[in-house]
């Protein structure tokens, strides 16, 4: 009954996962509704969503929900705004993130900075399930290491100095949001009050 008569194409779909139909600043302004409206302090919100941010700058791929779920739950903040905070990881910013976290964490190894980064996993051999899967997967760690390291490094100053900024500017929003909020429903009931009186 509520559907769209005609579904929306994969295409059309990935456009506006990487660029939202309804712009950008509309996008984040929704986000800040959406934040503003859980049940925590600002504070709380503001530091679960800076754990997001964080998780999002970590070379751990796919366990970003869940990394910023255990720092948030670490800190003692908001778990659902560390959710929504991972956002600061997407198709769009992801080329960015990795190469950055990779090349911050290469100069501080001393390493050479790349204009992309590689990675070169070995195929599985049908001998390591037999001849023992720890020679595998020491044979993995040789071959991602070079890779991983930076980006660990790397990622967690770049990922620090995110989730501080992303802290300021969503604990204001929220903040000035619930503000708004408060003062529309005081100039709402006043008008109730006085024809009480």
């Amino acid at each position: 009954m509520f559907l769209r008569r005609k579904s929306p194409g994969f295409w059309l779909r990935v456009r506006n996962l990487i660029w939202p139909k309804m712009g950008l600043s509309r996008a984040w302004r929704y986000v800040v509704h959406r934040m503003a409206r859980l049940k925590a302090s600002p504070h709380a919100i503001a530091l679960g969503f800076a754990a997001g941010a964080f998780a999002s700058f970590t070379p751990f791929v796919g366990l970003h929900f869940i990394l910023a779920g255990l720092i948030a739950f670490a800190l003692r903040s908001s778990i659902l705004a560390s959710a929504i905070g991972t956002v600061v990881g997407n198709p769009l910013t992801f080329p960015f993130i990795w190469l950055s976290t990779y090349n911050v964490g290469a100069a501080l190894l001393g390493r050479e900075a790349k204009g992309e980064v590689l990675l070169d996993l070995p195929a599985v051999p049908e001998s390591a399930v037999s001849a023992g899967m720890m020679e595998f997967a020491e044979k993995l760690f040789q071959r991602i290491e070079p890779v991983f390291l930076p980006m660990l490094i790397g990622g967690t100053l770049l990922g620090l100095a995110c989730a501080a900024a992303c802290y300021f500017i969503v604990r204001l929003s929220v903040e000035r949001f619930k503000q708004r909020r408060k003062s529309v429903r005081v100039r709402a009931a006043a008008p109730q009050q006085k024809a009480t009186s």
